[in-house]
């Protein structure tokens, strides 16, 4: 009986991240190593739109993971232009979808402006939703697709020098935080060293602490219920599925507040187009960065379609994406799945971006750097790295 349970399937939902939309002709990263497409990944979200609606079982939801549109619009004056354009192809999809805001967002609209805006969920959903703090205007919600399961939306650029006024106190901290350890005048240059401290850049943020509290008290309802939580942001805060230059400012207190409840059995982000994958070793939890549509060729793919089930949800990528199953970690018990516990995860630990991306980083300084020098390159305008 209880196996029959477990191969029971709850829902599905899809996943998208980094569209980056912008009517230009394609151009390159910093280190001029990787293309970016940034008109046909319309095309690539229609591919999206359409494997979803065609599935035998329609998704429950859609979680976009941010940089819907690309910051090149913004010096076009064609941000709200191209946003439509993305919106119109999604509100075609199957199933209701669920923003969060990168810092792609931010170079094209103000924090208010978002807060008004169809990208922030809140106010588009006729489902129960539980949000952080009023008058916070931190971009924060939890909402629940089936029984036993929520799913939270973190804002990792509440803390952060992009979308906050200059005189507001968020601001002033988030200038304070990132001087600490980024001396260039360019701060999306990230600091000289070759180590965490490269993610103190501009196109990065961090979580405030009531941000923090509020997640900390609904995980503490979830443990009591013995709730399955999925924690979305755009932003990763594992260092082991990612490059130390797309990391959280803060990842670590992130890091210690699920590991302080039992109820979390995954993380997803977008921001490194590269994507990756690493299981806590800690905890258990799977900590997924979702490859980047912007940086997917023409002729590829970048989405996935995750199915849930009593104990695991299976991921099926298309393109780029890698097939995973995430089995719930039993921490209860004091257990969990584990490479050695489960084969079949020993080699999607193994097949993370992490490798290559620690190949390039040593020449992304020097070279993004001279860049921008040598160019005059104004970060605001979107042509960041993520």
């Amino acid at each position: 009986m209880d196996d029959c349970r477990q191969q029971t399937l709850l829902f599905t939902f899809g996943v998208i991240a980094d569209i980056q939309y912008a009517d230009i002709d394609d151009g390159f990263n910093y280190t001029r190593t990787r293309r970016r497409y940034y008109r046909s990944g319309l095309q690539l979200l229609r591919n999206a739109r359409k494997s979803w609606s065609e599935s035998r079982v329609k998704p429950a939801f859609i979680l976009q993971l941010g940089d819907i549109i690309d910051g090149f619009n913004k010096p076009k004056a064609a941000s709200e232009s191209a946003l439509n354009t993305v919106l119109r192809e999604l509100s075609s999809c199957p199933a209701e979808v669920y923003h969060v805001w990168g810092n792609h967002e931010f170079y094209n609209f103000s924090r208010s402006a978002l807060l008004r805006s169809k990208l922030n969920s809140t106010l588009h959903t006729d489902r129960s939703m539980s949000t952080a703090p009023a008058g916070s205007g931190v971009y924060a919600y939890s909402f629940s697709p089936f029984p036993g399961f929520t799913f939270v939306v973190l804002d990792a650029y509440d803390v952060s020098l992009l979308g906050r006024e200059k005189d507001s106190e968020q601001y002033v901290d988030a200038m304070n935080l990132i001087k600490q350890y980024n001396k260039n005048e360019d701060l999306n240059c990230p600091p000289a060293f070759n180590n965490l401290m490269q993610r103190f850049t501009m196109f990065n943020g961090g979580f405030s602490k009531d941000q923090l509290d509020w997640l900390d008290s609904l995980l503490s309802s979830a443990d009591e219920k013995q709730e399955k939580v999925t924690i979305v942001s755009h932003l990763p805060i594992h260092p082991e599925c990612t490059d130390n230059i797309c990391l959280a400012w803060n990842f670590e207190e992130l890091l210690a507040v699920i590991r302080s409840h039992t109820s979390v059995v995954c993380y997803m982000a977008g921001h490194a187009h590269d994507g990756g994958y690493c299981q806590d070793e800690d905890t258990g939890v799977h900590h997924l960065t979702v490859d980047g549509v912007i940086e997917t060729p023409p002729d590829s793919n970048a989405f996935a379609t995750v199915s849930v089930y009593r104990d695991r949800m299976e991921l099926k990528g298309y393109g780029s994406i890698t097939d995973r199953v995430f089995l719930f970690p039993s921490r209860q018990n004091d257990t969990y799945a584990t490479a050695e516990t489960w084969p079949s995860l020993r080699l999607l630990r193994s097949s993370g971006a992490v490798s290559r991306l620690e190949a390039e980083r040593a020449k992304f300084h020097s070279l993004h750097c001279s860049l921008s020098a040598a160019a005059g390159i104004q970060h605001n305008n979107g042509d960041s790295q993520s």
